[in-house]
């Protein structure tokens, strides 16, 4: 608030503080993509309205920078009264921007929908709609690293977007998780819409909860046209739709309508569409007659190609830390990781060299990340089950017990998932290891856990944990 006795406050200066504020607190990469576009609007009675080039863009800047914003001007020493994030009148990129000082009454109902006030937080209907995923801007297929294992798949990927084969209107990516079926999904999705194509982007789950939830409001004729609205439709883990029929029907029609528009369509799942369960033999035989690529496990050159792209990203924003080729090998001989874990590995090593300061050696990756599973280290269901238990204070008889309780229920299923993680064991072997169980209790179970593993970066901390100290080689 204006304060009594000091002048006006200076909200062209305030804005160009608080730009070079959040450049220093999120890093060029995040400011450049969400905060740089951003333009001050106007600044009437101290009420600030800041605009933004695209709808999508205000509503994910309302919802997840907006606090950061009040937080910067506060430290800079300004109070407005509240901010409002809105549709550019017009587009000013300047550092601090032109401000155009609009009259209220010009301001259209349009622009005002993201209105944030610093004391409120609230989301609207359109925030929960089905074009609010926001996509990675490096996520290119630049940015991929391919290799022996997925060339083919990011060749295929890159010339469905750019619009060739123009007679096959659905690309199937499957793989193990890690592999980078989403980054080449996210690549495809940005190849699109820079192309003009209205292109929907959504997880399977996205698609059922969005369905049920017309099905629910028995509304779900504006649920297909609003689907039928792209022009690209791309989903991410097809496996998790098999759990509804109603959905798994409705999927078939939408992929159906759009072949017959001859729209395009890009779907991924962590297996190849006759393995997927609980699809009938139509939506197979559908999703089999795309083009159906899989991405493999990458080989040793290609996963040292993908760490020396990290670092070398790393050390453009971090000047003074620089892992040695030899840690980035020591990583790269992780022949069981998935591309997705040893970029963690190398974060968390990375990180642990900004922090402390100190130079990384192979030794000082040995104690910090625990890189001691060598390739012919084994790991069984027994050892999994122990230290599940030891961790989460339980007897190892409860994983084979028929109880349901939470407090069992939970850690029984992060060792089952652990168990097929880290072993080459069946699905059926495993249930019989947890007292008898069918393979579906197991498929369940790591569903279950793959999905909380995204929702909870603390229970991801601690499955990370267990998986880590698992492969560690016994000390001698």
């Amino acid at each position: 608030m204006m304060q009594i006795g000091k002048s006006l406050p200076d909200w062209r200066t305030a804005w160009a503080q608080v730009r070079e504020r959040m450049r220093r607190e999120l890093g060029d990469p995040v400011f450049e993509a969400w905060i740089g576009p951003l333009s001050l609007e106007s600044f009437d009675r101290d009420e600030l309205k800041i605009g933004a080039a695209k709808p999508f863009v205000r509503n994910w800047v309302a919802n997840h920078y907006v606090g950061r914003i009040e937080k910067a001007f506060v430290a800079e020493g300004f109070s407005p009264a509240s901010i409002s994030i809105v549709i550019a009148a017009a587009l000013q990129h300047a550092v601090g921007g032109q401000v155009p000082r609009e009259p209220q009454a010009q301001e259209s109902a349009s622009a005002s929908v993201a209105y944030i006030s610093p004391r409120a937080d609230g989301r609207t209907d359109e925030d929960k709609g089905l074009w609010n995923r926001m996509l990675h801007p490096q996520q290119t297929f630049d940015s991929f690293i391919p290799g022996s294992a997925n060339q083919f798949g990011h060749g295929a990927a890159r010339a469905f977007a750019d619009g060739q084969h123009a007679d096959i209107p659905l690309l199937y990516i499957h793989g193990g998780f890690g592999y980078g079926k989403t980054h080449l999904l996210n690549a495809a999705a940005l190849e699109f819409r820079k192309r003009g194509k209205r292109t929907l982007f959504l997880r399977a789950e996205d698609f059922m909860r969005h369905f049920l939830g017309a099905l629910y409001r028995k509304d779900t004729l504006a649920f297909k046209e609003e689907m039928r609205t792209a022009e690209v439709l791309i989903i991410d883990d097809l496996q998790h739709i098999c759990r509804s029929t109603a959905t798994a029907s409705e999927f078939l029609y939408t992929v159906n309508a759009f072949a017959d528009l001859r729209r395009r369509v890009v779907i991924a799942a962590d297996r190849s569409p006759q393995a997927l369960e609980g699809l009938g033999a139509d939506v197979k035989s559908r999703l089999a007659g795309g083009l159906v690529v899989g991405l493999d496990k990458p080989d040793r050159d290609t996963r040292l190609a993908i760490l020396r792209s990290r670092a070398a990203e790393f050390t453009r924003h971090k000047p003074d830390v620089a892992l040695p080729e030899a840690v980035l090998e020591r990583i790269a001989d992780m022949d069981d990781a998935s591309p997705r874990e040893l970029i963690g590995v190398f974060t968390k090593l990375a990180t642990y060299a900004d922090l402390t300061k100190k130079p990384v050696t192979l030794e000082t990756a040995e104690e910090a990340v625990g890189l001691r599973a060598g390739p012919g280290a084994k790991t069984s269901i027994e050892d999994i089950q122990r230290k599940t238990a030891e961790f989460y204070k339980l007897d190892v008889k409860d994983f084979h017990s028929p109880q349901r309780a939470r407090r069992v229920a939970r850690p029984r299923q992060v060792a089952m998932y652990l168990s097929r993680k880290l072993t080459t064991r069946s699905l059926p072997e495993i249930g019989r290891r947890f007292g008898g169980r069918d393979h579906t209790t197991v498929l369940h179970a790591c569903r279950r856990i793959e999905a909380l593993i995204v929702e909870d970066a603390l229970f991801r901390q601690e499955v990370d944990f267990l998986s880590q100290m698992l492969q560690r080689r016994p000390e001698m």
